[in-house]
């Protein structure tokens, strides 16, 4: 860390002397890619606890998603088990406790306390360990939980979806809903480590599968034409959630979103740009008015072709390229549609055009939209014409209902 205090004012009036504090913080976390993470002889979770002060036994409590917890019966078990086995490095502070997974969870205040309370109960302080297994919802509000405590506990995310894997997992950001916003409240607070363990993706519904593979397109087109074109040539063997694919598809996705997270010069989002959201104005919004019906990696592929159509009509993006994206998020298995989309207020006017203004509203700030300058390539703008959003959608409208 490097700090230096600088006088920004004459050294003789000392009635208004002003220092300009001024320090920087190095961040790093490491993201593990593996199997069977909790079988005995799988040195990584051991690895991860023990990479700052190997000589060191570390205490750690773990939270389960009650998803995973049914999915995985013996979950529990394993840890502790693993915990004995390592005993010498490790020390867990209680039996693993599940608690309610799903984007509901961010919406219970109680919750939130009921953790908080719960650590303080088991004596994890700043040098311990705060394990939370499950989704990227239950993820996120972990991680508040742990950011909110003592300041800030040492927290190690074991993402079990697609979507937790290839994209917020391996983030640093963390919230939950309140006052009917989403993730107001909440920290930037990058994790301690993240474990990605493939084998937790065998058991989710294909429809889980699929949807995060949304956020892989995403990526690809601001920032990756070839691995767009992978994407493109994997399709067929995506949408079969082959592993093989699904496994270079999740770790390049992670790669990408890591790689804007620390060189894209705000890994904070102090500013206005938010270019991992490229076609989330639209998604958040549509998940809303659908009440979580859509999963969030199923709105985020209608907003990347809404958006997409529209950087065609405002000419950003080449005639043709929209129809790529459409056929690519088809071959997916993707469906592009909902009437949630024609939704109206009681004045007459659509709801999805608030989603902009609600954008707008949780950066700060002036609007800025992501949009496509080339296939691999966004493009940062200021403003959004709404009648050429409603003409977008209504060519996706007629791509998917033919009418």
């Amino acid at each position: 860390m490097s700090a230096e205090i600088t006088p920004l004012a004459p050294r003789s009036d000392e009635r208004h002397t002003v220092y300009l504090q001024s320090f920087a913080v190095a961040y790093e976390y490491p993201v593990y890619f593996t199997e069977h993470l909790f079988a005995h002889d799988n040195p990584i979770f051991r690895q991860a606890l023990t990479r700052r002060e190997a000589t060191r036994r570390h205490r750690f409590a773990v939270f389960i998603d009650s998803n995973v917890d049914a999915a995985f019966p013996s979950l529990a078990h394993d840890i502790a088990g693993y915990a004995v086995v390592h005993a010498d490095a490790m020390a867990l502070a209680a039996h693993p406790e599940t608690a309610p997974g799903g984007e509901q969870v961010k919406n219970d205040p109680a919750l939130v306390t009921r953790l908080q309370r719960r650590l303080v109960e088991l004596g994890i302080d700043r040098h311990a360990f705060v394990v939370g297994i499950g989704g990227g919802a239950f993820l996120d509000l972990v991680g508040y939980v742990a950011a909110s405590t003592h300041r800030g506990i040492r927290h190690v995310r074991v993402p079990t979806t697609v979507l937790a894997q290839n994209d917020s997992g391996v983030g640093v950001k963390n919230g939950i809903n309140a006052f009917g916003v989403k993730n107001l409240l909440g920290a930037f607070a990058p994790p301690f480590a993240v474990l990605n363990d493939s084998d937790f993706l065998r058991t989710l519904h294909p429809r889980d599968k699929i949807a995060g593979i949304a956020e892989a397109v995403k990526v690809a087109l601001i920032r990756d034409r070839m691995f767009f074109e992978w994407l493109e040539a994997k399709a067929d063997a995506l949408r079969a959630c082959e592993p093989a694919a699904m496994n270079r598809m999740i770790r390049r996705c992670a790669e990408l979103h890591m790689r804007q997270i620390a060189h894209g010069g705000d890994p904070f989002e102090t500013g206005s740009a938010r270019p991992l959201d490229y076609g989330h104005w639209s998604a958040h919004k549509l998940e809303a008015l659908t009440a979580h019906e859509l999963r969030h990696g199923e709105a985020v592929a209608i907003g990347l072709a809404l958006d997409a159509r529209y950087s065609v009509q405002v000419g950003l993006l080449a005639p043709g390229a929209e129809l790529r994206v459409r056929a690519l998020l088809k071959r997916l298995g993707f469906h592009l549609w909902h009437s949630a989309l024609e939704s109206r207020d009681h004045d007459g006017r659509y709801q999805l055009l608030r989603g902009l203004e609600e954008f707008r509203e949780h950066l700060g700030g002036e609007l800025t939209i992501t949009l496509l300058r080339d296939l691999g390539v966004g493009e940062e703008v200021h403003r959004m014409d709404a009648q050429e959003i409603l003409r977008a959608l209504g060519w996706l409208r007629r791509q998917e209902l033919g009418a």
